[in-house]
């Protein structure tokens, strides 16, 4: 070694060192993905978020509003037009009753639409929060917000934050995993650990493949065995940590880092995890065919295997955006009715329920008025967006099944009665997974940014 390089490895020690004493300070996470130590008892120790993404109409699902029949095809009592988050305008047609029927199940006797008979039988077990709203009506801004807490890109998904704080169960799974048939609107984005390191960003799984070696390729090599990857990868980590030492801290690489060992260690397990095939014929059949009763499936496989949080979108692009006609709703309650019951008593069957919090809604609502705008030369029988109000679905993981929580007005317009930020509905989550929202912070360009930002209040009327 010649004095140049001394000096030059000397220097990086010092430095390495006051990074050392700066990452303590900040409380920068260690570099496994261990479990980590609740700030209180949990009741939900994972979590399952089917986002059926575009907008469902929640007045068709949901939140059944007889005034609809009654101004069926007269104008919007009061204002024609709504002035939403940014300024953004949009006209109201007529009123538009729903073209579905509800129907009282349960002992709760919660009213479900004809659209989901199979989650209606569930619904003891479901808290249908009917009093939700987010700031912006077009799909990427309330996209964002729902899964990251902001408007616009940039800041972690809810699942990088929950691996940040709480570890996984499993080193030889991802944290968290993102399951859809393609990409969803904004894409990658939607699942970015953002300012927190890159081991804790979501691992997408296409999942419109059956074959478990083709949904997750080039996991296996066929020509190394493991123990001559484990020379080579020890090989490669250490050339990257010296690489490290002399540049300083680096995200990208340290997450290529973590992502190679995460690699390497679900050769043992993932293919398992996502082979279906290895279910019973009763359990395959009672979730249905289709990407989004597979995916379902793959959830309570991998949920069950110690990922701390899948999220399943519904499919490609924003499949329920039913701009030109609700009636397509019927086809894709269809697809994803009966995998939705089937997760929820497949979970209470084997005794997960009430420790797997899972959480079913879209970014956003629809309107109460036919839509009055964009669809010149077709069919008008479609919903804009509305950002006031819509409804979401809790159930498992300490939440009080059978019960409704909050309301939209007699329109399903705007939530009127303990309405429910994003912010809100995220501080809930962590609550249940036993995380203090307030508490969950890191350290970025000179303050303190967590989840719920600066809000979000836990909606503790909903926990068991």
């Amino acid at each position: 070694m010649n004095r140049r390089e001394m000096l030059m490895m000397v220097g990086n020690g010092f430095g390495m060192t006051a990074f050392a004493h700066l990452a303590a300070a900040n409380n920068v996470p260690s570099e496994t993905l261990e479990p980590q130590a609740p700030h209180f008892a949990p009741k939900a120790k994972r979590v399952i978020f089917l986002f059926l993404n575009g907008g469902p109409s929640h007045i068709d699902t949901f939140d059944p509003k007889p005034a609809l029949e009654k101004y069926h095809g007269k104008p919007m009592p009061g204002s024609t037009q709504v002035i939403t988050g940014g300024g953004i305008k949009i006209n109201l047609g007529s009123v538009m009753r729903s073209p579905f029927n509800f129907k009282r199940y349960g002992q709760s006797g919660i009213e479900v639409s004809e659209l989901f008979p199979r989650l209606g039988e569930c619904i003891d077990d479901v808290c249908v929060i009917r009093s939700m709203y987010t700031d912006v009506p077009n799909h990427p801004p309330a996209l964002f917000m729902l899964n990251s807490g902001h408007n616009i890109a940039g800041r972690p998904a809810i699942g990088s934050w929950l691996v940040y704080g709480l570890g996984t169960e499993n080193q030889n799974l991802p944290g968290w995993v993102v399951l859809c048939p393609g990409l969803p609107v904004m894409g990658a984005q939607l699942w970015s650990s953002g300012f927190l390191p890159a081991r804790y960003q979501g691992t997408w799984i296409e999942n419109d493949r059956t074959d478990p070696e083709k949904l997750i390729p080039y996991v296996a090599p066929k020509y190394r065995s493991l123990s001559d990857q484990r020379v080579g990868l020890d090989l490669l980590s250490k050339l990257n940590r010296l690489q490290l030492k002399r540049q300083g801290p680096s995200a990208p690489l340290e997450g290529t880092i973590q992502a190679m060992e995460t690699a390497f260690r679900m050769q043992t397990e993932a293919v398992d995890a996502f082979d279906i095939s290895t279910e019973s014929e009763k359990t395959r059949v009672a979730y249905g065919g289709g990407d989004f009763a597979r995916g379902c499936l793959m959830a309570r496989r991998l949920v069950e295997r110690g990922v701390r949080l899948v999220q399943l979108y519904f499919g490609a692009g924003q499949p329920w955006d039913s701009h030109t006609d609700i009636l397509r709703h019927r086809a894709l309650a269809l697809q994803s009715d009966q995998p939705i019951a089937a997760l929820l008593k497949d979970l209470k069957d084997r005794g997960m329920l009430q420790e797997t919090l899972v959480i079913i809604g879209g970014e956003f609502g629809r309107s109460p008025a036919v839509q009055a705008e964009g669809t010149a030369g077709g069919v008008q029988n479609g919903r804009n967006h509305n950002s006031y109000g819509f409804s979401m679905l809790l159930a498992g993981g300490g939440v009080k099944g059978g019960t409704i929580y909050g309301a939209t007005d007699e329109f399903g317009l705007k939530a009127v009665d303990k309405p429910v930020h994003p912010h809100d509905l995220h501080a809930t989550t962590l609550h249940l997974c036993g995380v203090d929202h307030t508490k969950l912070t890191y350290r970025y360009s000179g303050r303190d940014f967590r989840l719920t930002d600066v809000g979000g209040k836990v909606i503790k009327d909903i926990i068991a």
